[in-house]
């Protein structure tokens, strides 16, 4: 009983209440007083700021919004939530209280420069961004790493959807590409009643983790074979010239004071890097740059390497390069999975093969793989999903796993985008497919009919504001969604 009693008045510290009149009620914790925001004549950066444990870091101007970057107080372990607690940065994007919320994120940490995801843009809504837990600042310290999970980190969206709720009271959607997308993905599955749609951009979907022939089979086909074979051989290329190409990596490394201690050493870490070239390729550019790649027979030793760097990015594996992304690695290797796959062409050539998740996070850090967490995520969106829209591109590797939807799945999508990479968004599907889509996101943020049946985004396209789909999970190279 006490035990139920400590949960129950921890909870209500770190939530605070909202009276039935629609008045926001904020806690004092130390003298027990409580305020009382006037939800229809206090400015808004007052009323966010007077939810508990909300804090601003900084408020940034931008024509028609107003954009704040904030802390808010989270339980470390949401099933504990007196046993502590840690900041996590969100950031707010207000276009006007009666317009719909997108809830966006990116699986990773968290841009402080205003943008818009399409979503935002279709229902010209307003927008909150999540950091996701343990990408740095938002890291509970001492870092339990057993309290990053995808329902942990399900549960700090439920909780921020539920403080903002009382503000942003029309209809929200929940969006993010790549680890985003899976991000929102398990968000409905532990709070189905949260979002009232889902727009999910290119996220894998990897049920079986050792089961990874579909990126093989993605690899025979994808593009020319022309192309195919370019890469193919520069790939190669790079393996057969490993010594001269390592006493290059060796000498940057040494200039740039970066170390492989999480990897184990320059050599595995330049095998990663070259194993990866490929899949970065079709990640980030396609077929319509192949003819840049150059002729592998006659490259010379500084043309190779220059190539590789281009779309693997020698950083990857150092030491300085795994440190931001040490949350991601840790997640493929306890839940998310990781892809593996043969390249029959490096055959006597590669020493290690795809290294697993666990080899690029620390090796203090304990890991258990659990296979379990993605079957039920499968399972749960084939026979539940309401109001889901998965979106991929046709020629990005990390759509050869898709999610997909079963008999019970009601008003809900998966397109392809041809030829589309893993920026792959609405505008880029075919014309029946993109005014479907478009038109389903409108009415599940509630715009009113007229508007949903234009299928037309509401809000013009700005350049600045409106950056590609995946941009935070891409500003470094190497193999992550």
């Amino acid at each position: 009983m006490r035990k139920s009693l400590r949960w129950v008045l921890s909870l209500s510290v770190l939530i605070g209440t909202v009276g039935s009149t629609g008045v926001a009620t904020a806690a004092d914790t130390e003298t027990g007083s409580t305020s009382v925001v006037d939800s229809q004549s206090t400015d808004i950066k007052d009323r966010i700021l007077a939810i508990p444990g909300m804090s601003l870091i900084e408020e940034k101007p931008y024509a028609g919004y107003r954009f704040f970057v904030l802390n808010y107080e989270q339980p470390i372990d949401h099933r504990r939530p007196w046993a502590g607690t840690f900041q996590q940065r969100i950031a707010i994007l207000h276009k006007d209280t009666d317009r719909p919320t997108v809830f966006r994120t990116s699986g990773y940490g968290l841009s402080t420069t205003p943008s818009r995801t399409e979503p935002t843009r279709i229902v010209d809504g307003n927008q909150v961004s999540m950091e996701y837990r343990f990408f740095s600042p938002s890291r509970p310290q001492p870092a339990d790493w057993s309290k990053l999970d995808i329902w942990q980190a399900a549960s700090d969206q439920h909780r921020i959807y539920t403080a903002l709720k009382s503000i942003y009271g029309k209809k929200w959607l929940s969006t993010g590409a790549s680890k985003g997308g899976m991000t929102a993905t398990y968000y409905e599955r532990f709070y189905p009643k949260d979002m009232d749609g889902v727009v999910a951009y290119v996220a894998p979907n990897d049920v079986v983790n050792q089961e990874d022939s579909a990126y093989d089979r993605f690899f025979e086909t994808v593009g020319t074979k022309d192309c195919r074979d370019r890469l193919n051989n520069m790939q190669r290329e790079a393996l057969v010239r490993r010594e001269p190409l390592e006493k290059k990596y060796e000498a940057w490394a040494k200039s740039e004071g970066a170390t492989f201690n999480t990897v184990g050493s320059l050599d595995k870490a330049y095998e990663a890097v070259v194993l990866d070239f490929v899949w970065g390729f079709w990640q980030y550019y396609g077929q319509a740059v192949c003819d840049q790649i150059p002729d592998a027979a006659t490259a010379s030793d500084d043309t190779v390497y220059e190539t590789i760097d281009a779309y693997s990015g020698w950083s990857a594996y150092t030491d300085q390069g795994l440190e931001y992304y040490t949350p991601y690695y840790y997640q493929a290797a306890t839940e998310l999975g990781s892809p593996t796959i043969t390249q029959p062409h490096l055959a006597g050539l590669s020493r290690y093969g795809y290294q697993p998740a666990s080899s690029f996070v620390p090796r203090e850090i304990p890991m258990k793989f659990k296979p379990w967490v993605m079957r039920d995520v499968d399972t749960w969106v084939r026979h539940n999903a309401n109001h889901m829209l998965f979106v991929y591109g046709g020629n990005d590797p990390w759509g050869s796993e898709q999610f997909r939807l079963g008999k019970g799945a009601r008003d809900s999508y998966v397109y392809v985008a041809p030829g589309a990479n893993h920026g792959a968004n609405v505008a880029g599907l075919v014309e029946a497919e993109k005014a479907n889509a478009t038109a389903r996101i409108l009415a599940w943020a509630g715009v009113d009919a007229p508007a949903a049946q234009a299928a037309q985004p509401l809000a013009r396209f700005d350049a600045r504001l409106d950056r590609p789909v995946d941009e935070d999970a891409t500003r470094e190279h190497g193999l992550r969604p």
